[in-house]
Order: structure tokens, then C-alpha cells, then sequence
């Protein structure tokens, strides 16, 4: 089985072009204005548009309003929504009903327990990401920071829905974390970046080329 390949924080058409000729299944495009990876609404939908058919573009968001989404929706052509913040079950089910697009919720993950956050959330998604939890420091990002958590606490993890592990990936260490986790997908942002918000159109290859030498 191939795993899925997400690129997140992709700010340039170099990135999506590589991300995409290498075999990325969703690119990710960042919405949050704090995020070094952040990305303005005509540079996104020019962006979008240049993601070639068959590959998803995934809009990251954390605790959006109605308009914020209607801003970038009625713009942006996103196949996907990503929900990164404390968006409660409620507040899912209030975007799903409003935004007819497959939601992706991303979880904070640092021990076991964490994992059962996912239960009421699951009739509501198409897919989790499970992440590593973000520092406690105030201007931490919710996700992008480079932290790993413990992989193998995903790798008996009864999840009804699929699943990304993301958090600190790299290319060296994609292909221990998919044998330690199990993962069938994987999410990588700052892994592949020179610095934040700068994507390295070698790391993204290499990192796809590692990803998928384990399937």
C-alpha cells in the first residue's frame, strides 16, 4: 500500500510543482496569519489553481469564523478542510453543515490518553492528523514546530477514521516513524524547509522518495 503524502505550509509554485511531481497525495495551504507559512488570499488561489488534478489542496485553519472560511472558500479552490485549533465537536459539526467540504481535525498528541479525544470527533471527520502538542509557551503554533511525540503510541490505536502522523518528521526519520506508528499517511511541514516558511524543493523529493520506499 502507498502512503499518502501530505505537504503542508506550501507558499511558492516551485513547492507545489515539486510536491506534486514527486508524488504528494495533499498540499497544504496555511491560513493563519501568526504562521510563517501563512499565505494571502490572491497568492493562495493562484497557488490552488496550479495543483494538478488528483491531488487534494488542504486548507489549514485554527478556530476559524464563518467569514474567515467564506473569505478563503469563495476564492481559494480547496478540496479540503484542516481544523488545527480547539475546535470543538460542536464546532465541527457547525463547519460541516455550513462548508460542504471533507474535514481533516487535527489532535494534539502526548501520551495515550490523548488519543481519546478522537471518538467524538470521528463521526464528524473524514481523516485525523495526529500531531505532536504544541509547546505551553504563548506564542507557540498550534503545529509546524519540528516536536515529535512517541509513534508508538498510534501503533495499536483503534481510530475509526484514517489517520496522518505528523510532528517533526524529517526525511531521515519518516521511515522509522511510519514502522513505529503504522501510520498510512504522513503530514510534513518544517521538516522540509530551510527555514520556517521556506520550503526546500530537495527536502520535499527526498522526503517523498523516503516515504514511499516503505510501502
Amino acid at each position: 500500500m502507498k502512503i499518502a503524502v501530505k505537504i503542508c505550509g506550501v507558499t511558492t509554485p516551485d513547492a507545489v510543482a515539486a510536491a506534486a511531481s514527486a508524488g504528494a497525495q495533499m498540499l497544504g495551504f496555511v491560513f493563519v496569519s501568526k504562521s510563517p507559512r501563512h499565505v494571502a488570499l490572491p497568492i493562495a488561489a493562484q497557488l490552488a489553481a496550479q495543483v494538478p488534478t488528483g491531488v487534494r489542496s488542504v486548507g489549514l485553519f485554527v478556530d476559524p469564523s464563518d467569514a474567515e472560511l467564506e473569505a478563503v472558500i469563495g476564492r481559494v479552490p480547496l478540496a479540503m478542510l484542516q481544523l488545527h485549533g480547539d475546535e470543538s465537536p460542536a464546532r465541527v459539526a457547525d463547519i460541516r453543515s455550513k462548508f460542504p467540504l471533507p474535514v481533516i481535525k487535527a489532535l494534539g498528541i502526548a501520551r495515550a490518553q490523548d488519543l481519546a479525544a478522537a471518538d467524538a470527533y470521528a463521526p464528524l471527520v473524514d481523516y485525523f492528523l495526529f500531531d505532536a502538542k504544541p509547546p505551553s509557551k504563548v506564542s507557540a503554533l498550534p503545529g509546524g514546530n519540528g516536536l515529535a511525540f512517541d509513534w508508538r503510541l498510534l501503533q495499536d490505536a483503534k481510530v475509526s477514521k484514517p489517520w496522518l502522523l505528523a510532528g517533526g518528521l524529517t526525511p531521515d526519520n519518516v521511515g522509522q516513524a511510519i514502522a513505529e506508528s503504522g501510520a498510512k499517511g504522513v503530514d510534513v511541514s518544517s521538516g522540509v524547509e530551510t527555514r520556517p516558511g521556506v520550503k526546500d524543493i530537495s527536502l520535499i523529493q527526498s522526503f517523498l522518495r523516503a516515504a514511499q520506499a516503505v510501502s
